[in-house]
């Protein structure tokens, strides 16, 4: 199974939708990623790690959520997320298929040499929109196939006196 993490702030400054949503609470805006996120690691079965950095909240501990395939994190007084996905790539990198999302050249090239491989969150937005239109696409034809026509439901030998009667008008 990939392992992807995600640099959440990143993320919300470089997504164009989420751009828009923190101009008015980021809370909106990482309430919003968490719930894409959840989509995206439902529909792909990928486990994702979403880090928000807490590092300039004095006095902060490290809190983790997990739902599903999604953890959230938020780190510790004095951490980035970019440090924290550093350690967690550098103990896992080589042994697991792990890829980071992030939008900060240097955090890319760190955890490449690491053994994890890098998407910006521009490409990654793209790839989650893609995840999003195939998840509505699947939605729309189990809609259609679940459909129940009254046709469906009456006896045979009564839906053809009905067409008897409407024909005969």
């Amino acid at each position: 199974m990939r392992t992807i993490f995600v640099d959440g702030y990143n993320v919300v400054n470089s997504w164009p939708d989420l751009k828009a949503i923190k101009e008015y609470s980021y809370e909106s805006a990482r309430q919003k990623l968490i719930d894409d996120l959840q989509n995206y690691s439902s529909y792909t079965g990928y486990k994702i790690i979403l880090v928000f950095d807490a590092h300039k909240v004095p006095g902060s501990i490290e809190k983790k959520e997990k739902s599903g395939n999604l953890t959230i994190v938020f780190t510790k007084d004095g951490e980035t997320a970019d440090s924290y996905i550093e350690r967690y790539v550098n103990n896992i990198g080589r042994k697991i298929e792990v890829m980071v999302v992030t939008s900060d050249s240097l955090e890319q090239q760190v955890t490449f040499q690491r053994g994890a491989t890098r998407m910006s969150s521009l490409e990654f937005y793209h790839e989650t929109k893609a995840v999003e239109n195939a998840i509505k696409k699947k939605a729309d034809k189990v809609k259609v196939n679940q459909r129940h026509l009254i046709e469906d439901r009456i006896e045979k030998s009564v839906l053809e006196k009905l067409e008897k009667i409407r024909r005969s008008r």
